[in-house]
């Protein structure tokens, strides 16, 4: 025989939520959204910037192993812009030189970074030659089509194909062509790769204007590019040790506003006592 129960008598367990009680965990919930929704709004720059510096070590590494399976050699920072007419050339990290077009090697893959040296070590993995903040495209046919790097390589390490370029601004100082060689700095201090702004980016290489290192900082200038910004005034690095970091620049002449760097591809442009240009110069090369 069943036993009769007392409704009266049920836990407090069992009851329902009255109207009072949902409505104070819907304001309990209201509150919580409105704390955690800007907290998470701010972490995603941070998100971005660890998968930039993830970005950094693999390339970094693809970097070092091929020199492991190259007798030492490290791959050319840029061609020197004579195209197939030097084989040295295809050596080269990369041969696309970046614009605003709607040239085929500013959003495909398959046109240069697929053929490049560095390819097989990357893990086939195009994704790793572009920032995650990096928001620039090209229009092709109507459509938006990211394009396909935002790195580029230390002049320095392997230059124009081997060479300074002709530029007599670089002359006096060290093209690295093995990693054996990198005595000085020292691979804890030569950057490799860095994030180039997308407003400027050209060539493979980032050339950093030696003019005025150690001493003269009256003479600092910067000329043709300009590094990135994007993780709050910071840019994305990697060394030869394989280390990455993301280093903020503290000078407003090396961050001005996007869409305003024109007047820096033209020539040198002055920055005297730029502490940015010091620190770059130092972890870029040093005189022969």
């Amino acid at each position: 025989m069943k036993a009769l129960i007392d409704p009266s008598s049920r836990s407090i367990g069992s009851r329902g939520f009255t109207l009072i009680e949902l409505a104070v965990v819907i304001v309990v919930l209201c509150l919580l959204t409105s704390t955690l929704l800007p907290v998470l709004a701010k972490s995603r720059p941070t998100s971005l910037a660890f998968q930039c510096l993830n970005n950094h070590r693999q390339l970094c590494a693809a970097w070092r192993m091929y020199a492991d399976d190259s007798h030492d050699r490290i791959v050319y920072a840029s061609d020197d812009g004579s195209g197939t007419s030097n084989p040295l050339n295809q050596y080269a990290c990369t041969l696309s030189h970046i614009d605003s077009s709607s040239s085929s090697a500013n959003w495909d893959t398959n046109v240069d970074i697929v053929l490049r040296p560095l390819w097989p070590y990357t893990g086939r993995d195009a994704s790793i030659y572009r920032c995650p903040s990096d928001q620039s495209y090209v229009t092709v046919n109507g459509t938006r089509r990211p394009r396909v790097r935002s790195g580029a390589m230390n002049l320095y390490l392997g230059g124009f194909a081997g060479t300074d370029g002709g530029w007599s601004v670089a002359s006096p100082y060290r093209i690295f062509l093995k990693t054996t060689a990198l005595t000085a700095p020292g691979p804890a201090k030569t950057f490799v790769f860095l994030d180039e702004r997308w407003d400027i980016i050209n060539w493979g290489n980032f050339f950093t204007y030696m003019t005025g290192y150690p001493n003269q900082p009256t003479s600092y200038a910067f000329s043709q590019d300009l590094p990135n910004m994007i993780h709050n005034l910071g840019c994305g690095f990697s060394f030869a040790d394989w280390r990455a970091e993301i280093h903020r620049w503290s000078d407003p002449r090396t961050t001005p506003p996007l869409g305003s760097s024109s007047s820096f591809s033209g020539g040198p442009t002055a920055s005297p006592r730029n502490l940015d240009i010091a620190w770059l110069q130092d972890h870029a090369t040093r005189p022969k």
